[in-house]
Formats: C-alpha cells, sequence, structure tokens
C-alpha cells in the first residue's frame, strides 16, 4: 500500500478489512472451496455497495472515488482481497467497468455491474500467454454491419458464470473489443480447475459468434491503447492483492517462528532462520515499492508505465513465491498439511503468478520495451 493514505483512503481499507474479516472468515472460504461461485452473491452485492465496484468510473458515469485516484484506491481494496485470501471477481469487474464508462456504452450494463447485480469477464488471455510477445489469435471480422468471433480465450476469471463478457480480438491490423452477453449462440464455455480455493476459471471458444454492430465498446481496430491501459490496470489490481498476500503469510510465519520453540529456544532466535527472515522482509518491502510504483504510473498515466508493471509482476512473481515456499518451511511438518490456513495465501499468490503472464513473461516484456526505447532514441 501507499506510505502515506488520506483519511479517506485509511477508512476505506479499514472498512474492508472489517468486512471481510466478518463476511469471509478462513471457515467461509474453506466452505466455499466446493462452490460452483466460488462466492455469495449476497456478500459480493453488499461488496458493490461499499464501492468496490465503482473506483474506475467516474461520477458522471455513476462510479466515484474517495480521493480521486480511483486506481490507487482500489489497490487498498486489492491488498484487503489479498490479506483475507478473499473470494470475488474484484479486477475482471472493475476492469470491464471502466472500460464501459470510458465509452459511454452500454449503460445498463455498466448499472448492473455497478450495483453489484451483475457480473462480467474481462477476456483478454489466450492459451500459449500473449505477454511475452504473441499477438492476440482471436478474429473479429465486420460482415455487412455485423461483427463475427472466432477464436479461443484461455483462463478467463468469473467468465463460467458471469453475464457479459469483453472480448478483445483481431481485425485487421488493429484490436477490437466486443461486450457479449453469455449465452449468446456459438460461445462454448468449459470450467477449468484452480489451485485457488474460490477464485473460478473458464476457458471460452467463440466458433462463427455473430454480433450486432453496437457491441462494440470503443472503436473498430482502434482499441489497442485501451486494451494496454486495461492490461496495465488489471496487473496492478492483481500485484496489490499478491502483496497483500505475502503481508499475511510472512506475518503468520513470524508469529509461528516466536511461538514455536526448539530445545528450550524461539525458532526465530536462531541466527540461520533470522537470515532466511531477513531475506523475506526484504522481498515483502520489494514487492510493496515496487507495486505502489507500477499504480501511480499507471494511474498518472506515465510513459514508463509498461515497464514499471512489467518489473513488478516479474518483481512478485520471482521472490513472492520464493517468499512463500519460505513460510511453508519455516512451519516445519504442519505448513504442509491442507488444514493449515497458509495454503489458502500460498494458492492466491500461486494462481497470479500465472494469470496475466509469469515472471519470465515479464523479462521478455521488459526486454521488448527497452529494445523499442532503444530504437527510438
Amino acid at each position: 500500500m501507499l506510505l502515506e493514505l488520506t483519511p479517506d483512503q485509511d477508512f476505506l481499507r479499514e472498512t474492508t478489512s472489517k468486512f471481510l474479516a466478518s463476511q469471509v472468515p478462513v471457515g467461509e472460504i474453506r466452505r466455499l472451496c466446493d462452490d460452483r461461485l466460488g462466492y455469495d452473491p449476497g456478500y459480493w452485492k453488499r461488496g458493490a455497495d461499499l464501492g468496490w465496484t465503482s473506483l474506475l468510473v467516474s461520477e458522471e458515469r455513476g462510479g466515484g472515488s474517495v480521493s480521486g485516484r480511483g486506481l490507487i484506491d482500489l489497490t487498498l481494496l486489492a491488498h484487503e482481497f489479498g490479506a483475507h485470501a478473499a473470494p470475488g471477481p474484484l479486477a475482471p469487474a472493475n476492469v470491464v467497468a471502466g472500460a464501459l464508462a470510458e465509452f459511454g456504452t452500454h449503460p445498463d450494463v455498466l448499472a448492473a455491474l455497478l450495483d453489484g447485480s451483475a457480473v462480467a469477464a474481462w477476456c483478454w488471455e489466450e492459451p500459449g500467454g500473449l505477454i511475452g510477445g504473441r499477438e492476440l489469435e482471436l478474429d473479429i471480422t465486420v460482415e455487412r454491419g455485423d461483427l463475427v468471433l472466432n477464436g479461443r480465450k484461455k483462463p478467463v476469471e468469473a467468465a463460467a458464470d458471469a453475464d457479459h463478457l469483453l472480448v478483445t480480438g483481431r481485425s485487421g491490423g488493429g484490436l477490437t473489443q466486443v461486450l457479449v452477453a453469455t449465452g449468446t449462440p456459438g460461445v462454448t464455455v468449459e470450467r477449468l480447475q484452480s489451485v485457488d480455493m474460490t477464485r473460478r476459471y473458464a476457458a471460452l471458444r467463440f466458433d462463427d459468434v455473430r454480433l450486432p454492430g453496437e457491441s462494440v465498446v470503443g472503436e473498430v481496430g482502434g482499441a489497442g491503447p485501451a486494451v494496454e491501459r486495461q492490461l496495465h490496470q488489471a496487473l496492478v489490481i492483481q500485484l496489490a492483492e499478491t502483496v497483500g498476500t505475502l503481508d499475511r503469510a510472512f506475518a503468520m510465519t513470524l508469529e509461528w517462528a516466536f511461538d514455536r520453540y526448539s530445545f528450550g529456544r524461539p525458532l526465530a532466535s536462531y541466527q540461520e532462520l533470522k537470515h532466511r527472515f531477513a531475506d523475506m522482509k526484504s522481498w515483502v518491502e520489494g514487492a510493496h515499492a515496487i507495486a505502489d510504483a507500477a499504480a501511480d504510473a499507471v494511474d498518472e498515466g506515465r510513459p514508463e508505465a509498461a515497464a514499471l508493471v512489467s518489473a513488478a509482476k516479474a518483481f512478485s512473481g520471482r521472490y513472492g513465491l520464493e517468499l512463500m515456499q519460505d513460510c511453508v518451511q519455516m512451519h516445519g511438518g504442519i505448513g504442509v498439511t491442507f488444514e493449515h490456513d497458509l495454503h489458502l495465501f500460498m494458492r492466491r499468490a500461486t494462481a497470479n503468478a500465472a494469470i496475466f503472464g509469469t515472471a519470465a513473461d515479464h523479462h521478455q516484456r521488459l526486454a521488448r520495451i527497452t529494445i523499442e526505447e532503444d530504437s527510438r532514441s
């Protein structure tokens, strides 16, 4: 989180933390493990009433933020989601709502997303990944005023139970985004297994899916800049959530090391473990710092935003998972049991590390950005 919060931001963070602690404690999260949706719709509706879905939407469109910097406010929510391993489609709901508000399209759908009565999925990622340099393969063709979709998307969070899908595809040399209602003929949804306890993912196939022209969000072939912004927003939300997860796991492990005695001494008193804790603390603080820097750059639209979000994702993907493995090892035998709560956070961090590009993918993206910048200079 940001080192200095306004009173309103601190109130938002504290309110969210208390709400999640009361609504989705550990026992509820474990119960939801076998739930088809992964969360209670009433819980999501109450969260929407608290402003969870409106922070990337202007007041003129029915949204609003507490500080005037909606993405920064959203990272506070995401941090608490990570610290509680909380369920709910926080990233896709906000990214789609922000996209619809930006172009002033589909106001009825936007209103439903804002009040929590509907859920949308952001369909960007494709099998094989895209971050490393491969281009989108889903094809969106214009035929006599209609739009025809052919291709696949995988993995897509919340897609199996969403009401609407914001789908990104290629139209000639540019990108196009369209809003697709679930149940549209030609759309096939396959539920996927996930390491996360409550997050649900799906694979989508579009076979000659025909949509009217008004389904377009933005301009046909001109969605490239908007899609890049959405990717940055999704990564910033995910990074903040991952940092919250690392915070919680590290705190649990530190507490355990002081409480657990071996040969008459607490584990935390052993020099080797002190060194490991020092490394882990540096990783947590590093993840905080670079995630905050990325969020600030994306929120302000600065040129270095793309490089910062990829650097942050590469860092958290590399050192976040190493920290989680150390936390498990520090707990000893009990740490590898499914019943230990540490697994809730281990699973969330592992899923986040794989979605929207791995650490290796973002290292490639950083290299490509650097080459492009050098060629322009």
